[in-house]
């Protein structure tokens, strides 16, 4: 997309530093997903160094000078997928990546997860980009990574709410199951998170 650039938060903390980097998330803000402001601020950087996952900020200009509009995270998850909650034609394209457990009635397979997604509301950066825009080009570089490695699907985790899941629906995403939160999972709410699976067209 015009206009947008990403930046690995590696890549920042190499060129800048971890204490600098660090004071630069510190501007971060989401007031509606506590989990998503907190994981930036203080697990991200130590995520990325242990290879956990790999968060990207996605940078664009603001009065002549470059600001984060927000961020995705990637991770690589190997999942289960339950045949019983899938369409026809996406349960035949899984097929084609996954192995059938009949024990369990369910596909397995690798996949990347969107972790965090989330805009910068730290001065009104939120009306930079769009919530769509920003899920298509974190669902972009996945698609990149999957055309170096191979694959063709990717999920994410929501909170059960429909401002939520609607913004996936429309971007391709397919509900697949739920599961119940961790309990270290105590910025989140509700008690289940809704599983989405998207398979990535060329």
């Amino acid at each position: 997309m015009t206009g947008i650039k990403l930046v690995n938060l590696n890549t920042l903390v190499d060129e800048i530093g971890e204490s600098a980097t660090k004071s630069y998330l510190s501007y971060y803000s989401c007031p509606y997903n506590a989990d998503v402001e907190k994981f930036l601020k203080y697990k991200a950087i130590e995520f990325a160094k242990q290879s956990l996952s790999q968060t990207h900020l996605v940078m664009t200009s603001y009065k002549g000078e470059p600001v984060m509009a927000g961020y995705f995270t990637l991770a690589n998850k190997y999942i289960t997928v339950s045949a019983k909650n899938l369409s026809a034609s996406l349960r035949s394209r899984l097929k084609k990546f996954a192995t059938y457990n009949s024990e369990i009635k369910a596909y397995c397979l690798s996949a990347p997860l969107i972790a965090q997604l989330g805009k910068n509301y730290y001065n009104n950066y939120n009306m930079l980009i769009k919530g769509d825009v920003l899920l298509g080009i974190a669902c972009d570089k996945v698609a990149s990574i999957q055309y170096e490695l191979g694959g063709r699907f990717a999920y994410v985790e929501c909170e059960d709410n429909t401002k939520l899941t609607e913004l996936y629906y429309r971007n391709g995403f397919h509900e697949f199951d739920r599961r119940y939160l961790d309990r270290d999972e105590t910025d989140l709410k509700g008690t289940q998170l809704v599983q989405l699976l998207k398979y990535m067209k060329k």
